[in-house]
């Protein structure tokens, strides 16, 4: 089984509309993505173990009512409790684009804090960017080489995402925060041109704290982030691409490679 192409399930519910071209990245990078709306899995229609791997895309799932992510989240945790927790416990990997990334942290599978409790409670949020409006453009992000996320192997060079959100800013109490930077969990930042952190608009396009733009749990499986690598999978897709021609890939395809990668060894 390790040459083949894992199988990875695109999910898709009202509202949501990047499942496409995240399937696309997918499938460029190696896998085998099918596209499957919730209701499927809660009607037992299909089976979410049946996946090497889970990607929630970008969107307005549900119309953001109540809040970016926040019914899908309800949903997930109303209806496919048992089978998510075992998903993830099984060391499969979950990759939350944007919305995605709203999503988990909502539902609490990111950054996974359990507080003593026997399954993972929300610890932080992501709400109102801090410019008041809609940030839909560009920024540089870096990974932390250190943290143990699968899905930024490998990425040592600062490199660039379009964000399309109005909720993205990250906000959490200072004792989360230290926690999360210990355990490795912030994984990827937003970046001036020069790499450092950017903790100011526009770098930082809404605000979070210490400059957060993704987030994965300790074992490094469960990955969400604001900015869109399903917008960025080939490198005609940058808005620099007529300048600079050498680009081989879009900068947003590794981590789709690297969660196909780690997918196809389990």
């Amino acid at each position: 089984m390790s040459g083949a192409a894992p199988r990875i399930l695109v999910l898709r519910a009202a509202g949501i509309n990047c499942d496409e071209e995240t399937a696309e990245a997918c499938n460029l990078a190696g896998g085998r993505a099918e596209r499957v709306h919730v209701n499927r899995i809660a009607g037992g229609e299909c089976d979410l173990l049946d996946y090497a791997g889970l990607i929630i895309p970008g969107g307005f799932s549900y119309g953001d009512h109540l809040g970016a992510g926040k019914l899908l989240a309800v949903d997930l945790i109303h209806r496919l409790q048992a089978m998510l927790f075992r998903f993830v416990e099984d060391g499969r990997p979950v990759l939350g684009i944007c919305n995605g990334f709203q999503v988990l942290v909502k539902a609490g599978l990111l950054p996974g804090t359990t507080d003593g409790h026997a399954q993972p409670r929300q610890s932080l949020t992501l709400t109102d960017n801090q410019s008041g409006h809609y940030e839909c453009r560009w920024v540089n992000l870096v990974a932390d080489p250190q943290s143990p996320c699968v899905f930024t192997r490998g990425l040592a060079a600062p490199f660039s995402l379009p964000v399309g959100h109005g909720e993205g800013r990250l906000v959490a109490d200072d004792a989360e925060l230290d926690r999360l930077e210990a355990s490795g969990s912030v994984a990827l930042r937003y970046a001036e041109a020069d790499g450092g952190p950017a903790t100011d608009y526009p770098g930082n396009p809404n605000g979070s704290a210490r400059a957060i733009a993704g987030l994965c749990n300790q074992q490094g499986t469960v990955f969400g982030l604001m900015p869109h690598p399903d917008r960025a999978f080939l490198p005609q897709l940058h808005p620099d691409w007529l300048r600079d021609r050498r680009r081989a890939e879009g900068d947003g395809l590794p981590i789709f490679r690297n969660m196909v990668q780690y997918a196809r060894g389990l």
